[in-house]
């Protein structure tokens, strides 16, 4: 018995490796610029970084996520296209965050059988996403784990580099007051909260493939919307001639909610009042806390509930920025403004006041009024 047959025998397929390879290398190459050198294959992906030299002091940044519980909706629907946008959004989109604009990503899948169609599917979402937002994806790696993982589980994680320089750094240290604070809509779920979704399918008895009547599609279909990408509008708008400057601190609304990854791109001696009438959450939201009885406001801390972004921007440019994403295709709105110094906010306190996140000594933010109808 050969080398390859021994594995073969443990339940490594490296054959269907080599295939799954072939079947996406395509999409990848379309990822590929100039900067890429060596293409599909290496032992490490290489990415020439010699246009930095025009940078006086070039900060690289990078970010590294996965996709969460919703890939456990694509395994059961057997649909694998979305959740490589999905991973893209979650990496990439942190990126930019600091101003940064993406370069280049690498991905993991691991799974408990290689099935090329599968890996291929789930990789030309995540090319198709890369080449969307101007990222090189230069690598990444499948493995599969038979005995650990059931043969039709995976899950897949990514990490990213940008590039910045210095002195165009966004963050809490150029917000001002009177600043306005700008919401940009999500597309919907993204990919955060999705235990609480499949909890709530679970007790309710809902299947992915029922119709989810007020949705007008089924829920796995209105579950499955991938991930809007940032990253693409906000460098053009970081590189507009003269709105860049305007923009001072920009927040990804992933896990954690509204109010704490506002807090986190705040100074610490601020407060920001989110008014709620200045949207209307998608029917999505809606429904899933119809159905579990709870309200809206009760999982501010877990959805996005139609904000994956934030913008902080000088409030004299506020209605121009509005427009500039708009007509790069983010829809964007007012949602309050900044208040430096002053009374500090009772944070902890029954007033909802909510203080940085993820051990960043951030600015106070609570929601306020009513949502929209």
């Amino acid at each position: 018995m050969t080398a390859n047959s021994s594995y073969a025998a443990a339940g490594v397929d490296t054959a269907a490796g080599d295939l799954a390879v072939e079947l996406m290398k395509e999409a990848i190459a379309k990822t590929h610029g100039p900067n890429v050198l060596g293409g599909v294959g290496g032992f490490a992906g290489l990415f020439d970084l010699s246009f930095a030299k025009a940078y006086e002091r070039p900060l690289l940044a990078t970010s590294t996520d996965g996709v969460g519980t919703k890939i456990a909706i694509a395994q059961a629907l057997d649909v694998h296209d979305t959740v490589g946008q999905d991973l893209v959004g979650m990496v990439v989109d942190d990126i930019v965050v600091v101003g940064a604009k993406p370069l280049f990503m690498t991905d993991y899948i691991a799974c408990g059988k290689v099935v090329p169609e599968r890996i291929a599917a789930i990789v030309t979402g995540i090319a198709r996403a890369c080449a969307e937002t101007g990222t090189a994806l230069v690598g990444g790696e499948t493995a599969e784990h038979p005995g650990l993982m059931g043969v039709d589980d995976y899950d897949v994680a990514g990490a990213a580099v940008g590039v910045v320089e210095a002195d165009r750094l966004l963050g809490a240290d150029r917000v001002a007051d009177g600043d306005a604070v700008l919401a940009i809509a999500s597309s919907g779920l993204h990919s955060n909260g999705f235990s609480l979704v499949r909890s709530i399918l679970h007790i309710a008895g809902i299947s992915y493939t029922d119709a989810a009547t007020d949705l007008g599609m089924t829920w796995g279909e209105a579950l499955l919307e991938p991930t809007r990408l940032y990253s693409g509008p906000l460098v053009r708008l970081l590189e507009h001639e003269r709105l860049a400057a305007s923009v001072h601190s920009l927040s990804h609304v992933t896990g954690g909610g509204i109010a704490a990854n506002l807090a986190r791109v705040l100074p610490p001696d601020s407060r920001v009042e989110v008014d709620r009438s200045t949207w209307s959450p998608a029917p999505v939201f809606r429904v899933l806390n119809d159905l579990a009885g709870t309200t809206l406001e009760s999982t501010e801390g877990t959805w996005n509930l139609g904000i994956g972004f934030f913008a902080v921007v000088a409030q004299d440019a506020a209605a121009d920025v509005v427009a500039e994403l708009g007509g790069l295709g983010l829809p964007a709105w007012q949602v309050g403004s900044v208040a430096i110094g002053g009374e500090p906010a009772a944070t902890g306190s029954a007033d909802g006041w909510e203080q940085g996140a993820k051990g960043v000594d951030g600015g106070a933010v609570r929601l306020v009024g009513s949502y929209g109808s």
